[in-house]
């Protein structure tokens, strides 16, 4: 949701701070603040984007500053002030602060603190941290007790650190929000996410929950909650840093959605045997389902999981996809038959990570599907499958669905032993991703109808979740009313919001019968006036009864799903730069979604 950064070295603590919230905008982007240490604390903070705060530390001199913590925020308890900005300190400016997550009992700490006579500055919850340590500082405790014991007092899920005047150390705590540590020569940096540090080491150290990590020039000493000292593995990170960047496009949505044929064939690479025709998935060698199915998921991987879902009910096995919010393993049946699948890109989203434990405690087995090594999910779960899409750091994700779709779609043939004929298919994906790209008209498409008043999005089976998809990237990057239906269902009240100036987005691919179906349904929007642009491989007369073609390749149902994703992602894509809006970082969205 937020974004930290923190570091210790012998190099300019700014630059690195500052290349680091660059990194991590896509976290949270309402406001940026730093804290340099150099004998004293200086904080500079601002609401607004990270440009903001640059304007501000253009006059600042930062020779000699060694240490330092950074932050951009996605806000959660006030609105983006100046005020409401992190870091924040204690009333002295002897200690400064960074947090992601909520603190659940900020109300009744801040009370105990106000009685003491302390005031606050900010609506945050996070401000009751530095004044608890500074509390502790004042009782005669260490820095590295002080903060430990402030850290004792909180309710909630954090991801926190903090520096202390006088020293050259950057303190860390992790609770279920994600923190990642860089090994450099002579430098240790902090983030939420790699991307932060990545020009910088590729050696780093998950923190896990419940972790505590004290960072200095030389390294970092992670311990537990009790204070013993554990040794846990460094990890090499296999991206160039060259792969966080935009390569000359001017968003990096529209990057990473020229990425993802690459992507795909990343996702595939290894796993199947195109002489045998098989699926061979050695994460998931031996889990061979005995009973239900359940999916969770929050938003674009929602719809993946609902397309997963769809694929194992096809082959016979009991299969439901749930929001993670509205799943509670309490009101199912959940039992150690019961496979929990969470579907999560960042392998952080809080709703999904809370539905995995809920599943784990009530004895299911737990399958993460998620792209980033060493998160929480990958680390909770019984088995892990990596999507491999790479970093994706525009908002709305793109690459990322593509590659959920085919890695669950190797997960279903996986666990119900059903490659047959699947296998030619999904080799031919990438390229027929790549003839999408190559042959799009979605520009023009988007010129044509940028002034809609809506945007409805149709589907049957496995083209339903890409309708949803297809709305939820327009509503997410274009701020315009959009709404995904199963065509069936339009007669049963949305046909009423159909007018003249409500594009019809029809997602219309093979012969069959669902194919047939949704061309009825064309005719039926058709009929009311209402402007239709078909997303179709030429095998159904839908084109007859359509304003605007969008064509995708003749492949199977699974890859003519993924395909037909990739022309809606263009067309919002276009619409949202016709209006000039912020495509990369959407209004009041952030990438990882780290709180309920």
């Amino acid at each position: 949701m937020c974004g930290i950064v923190g570091y210790v070295g012998d190099g300019n603590a700014l630059e690195v701070l500052t290349t680091g919230l660059s990194g991590l905008e896509y976290r949270g982007y309402d406001s940026a603040g730093v804290a340099l240490g150099n004998g004293r604390l200086a904080v500079y903070k601002r609401a607004g984007e990270l440009a903001e705060l640059e304007d501000t530390l253009e006059d600042v001199d930062a020779d000699g500053v060694r240490v330092g913590i950074g932050h951009t925020r996605w806000s959660t308890h006030g609105p983006p002030t100046d005020a409401n900005a992190h870091p924040h300190t204690d009333a002295a400016g002897r200690v400064a602060v960074v947090h992601n997550g909520i603190i659940e009992n900020y109300a009744a700490l801040r009370e105990e603190l106000s009685a003491a006579g302390v005031a606050f500055e900010s609506d945050t919850d996070t401000e009751v941290v530095p004044h608890l340590i500074a509390r502790n500082l004042e009782r005669g405790m260490a820095p590295e007790r002080a903060f430990r014991a402030a850290i004792g007092r909180l309710e909630g899920s954090y991801a926190i650190a903090a520096t202390v005047a006088g020293s050259e150390v950057v303190h860390a705590a992790r609770k279920e929000s994600p923190l990642v540590i860089g090994l450099g020569e002579g430098a240790t940096y902090l983030a939420s996410d790699v991307p932060a540090f990545i020009e910088f080491t590729d050696r780093v150290i998950y923190l896990e929950d419940d972790q505590f990590a004290r960072l200095d020039a030389g390294g970092a000493v992670v311990a537990d909650a009790d204070g013993a000292v554990l040794d846990p593995p460094v990890d090499t990170i296999e991206w160039d840093p060259e792969d966080a960047g935009k390569s000359g496009y001017d968003h990096y949505m529209l990057k990473e959605i020229n990425e993802q044929p690459s992507a795909l064939r990343d996702c595939l690479r290894g796993r199947i045997d195109g002489l045998e025709g098989s699926v061979h998935l050695e994460e998931l060698a031996g889990l061979e389902p005995s009973g239900p199915i359940q999916l969770v998921a929050c938003g674009t991987s929602y719809h993946a999981a609902l397309f997963a879902a769809g694929m194992f009910r096809r082959r016979g096995i009991h299969a439901d996809a749930f929001i993670a919010s509205e799943y509670h393993a309490d009101r199912l049946p959940v039992d150690a038959d019961t496979l929990v699948v969470g579907v999560t890109q960042s392998g952080e989203t809080a709703d999904t990570m809370r539905a995995l434990r809920e599943a784990n405690r009530a004895g299911a087995r737990t399958l993460a599907v998620t792209n980033v090594v060493g998160s929480s999910a990958a680390r909770e779960c019984d088995r892990t499958l990596y999507i491999r899409a790479g970093p994706e750091i525009g908002v709305a994700a793109t690459k990322t669905f593509a590659s959920q779709q085919l890695a669950l779609a190797l997960v279903v043939a996986e666990l119900t032993g059903s490659s047959h004929g699947l296998v030619d298919e999904l080799r031919d994906v990438p390229d027929a991703v790549q003839t999408v790209l190559d042959t799009s008209r979605a520009s023009e498409v988007a010129d044509a109808y940028v002034d809609a008043d809506a945007y409805f999005f149709i589907g049957r089976g496995y083209q339903y979740p890409v309708a949803l998809e297809g709305a939820l990237k327009m509503k997410e990057i274009t701020y315009r009313h959009a709404e995904g239906f199963a065509a069936g269902e339009l007669k049963h009240g949305p046909l009423a919001l159909v007018t003249e100036e409500t594009p019809v987005f029809a997602l219309v691919t093979g012969e069959g019968e669902l194919a047939r179906k949704t061309v009825g349904n064309v005719k039926e929007v058709e009929a009311r006036g209402a402007p239709v642009v078909a997303v179709s491989d030429g095998r159904t007369e839908v084109d007859r009864y359509a304003d605007e073609l969008l064509s995708v390749p003749e492949i199977g149902e699974i890859g003519a799903a993924v395909a037909a994703n990739v022309q809606l992602q263009l067309v919002s894509y276009w619409v949202a730069n016709s209006l000039g809006r912020s495509i990369d970082r959407p209004r009041n969205l952030a990438k990882s979604v780290t709180v309920e």
